[in-house]
C-alpha cells in the first residue's frame, strides 16, 4: 500500500507526533492552516468516510476522544477549535487515509472555503 499516514504510522516517514494512542496517532500538519492544526489519523487504514463500516465505531470515535484531548493540550480548548474531516476529492481530502483534523489558535470563519 502506497498510503503517506500508513508510512508515518510505520516509521517510514518522519512526523511531529503529538498524541498515541493504541487507536489513533496525531501529528502537526506540514501546512498548517491554523496556529495549531493536528491531524489525528486511526492505526488502521480505512481511506475515505464512505469506507467507514459499522465495526469502525469505536475507532472514529477516538479520533473525536484525542481531538478533545490535544485542544485541552494545546490551550484552544476553551476559545474554540474545529475537527473536519474531509471526505474524497472533491471536498480536500488529498490523503485517502481517514483523518480529522483539529484546527485553533485564530478566529475560524464560517461557511469554511
Amino acid at each position: 500500500m502506497d498510503c503517506l499516514f500508513c508510512k508515518i504510522l510505520a516509521g517510514e516517514i518522519p512526523a511531529d507526533i503529538i498524541y498515541e494512542s493504541d487507536t489513533a496517532v496525531a501529528f502537526r500538519d506540514i501546512n498548517p492552516q491554523a496556529p495549531t492544526h493536528v491531524l489525528v489519523i486511526p492505526r488502521r487504514h480505512i481511506a475515505t468516510i464512505n469506507d467507514i463500516e459499522p465495526g469502525d465505531t469505536a475507532i472514529v470515535g477516538s479520533l473525536y476522544l484525542a481531538a478533545q484531548e490535544i485542544a485541552a493540550a494545546e490551550g484552544i480548548a476553551e476559545d474554540g477549535y474545529r475537527a473536519v474531516m474531509n471526505c474524497n476529492e472533491g471536498a480536500g481530502q488529498s490523503v485517502f487515509h481517514i483523518h480529522l483534523h483539529v484546527l485553533g489558535g485564530r478566529p475560524l470563519l464560517w461557511p469554511p472555503g
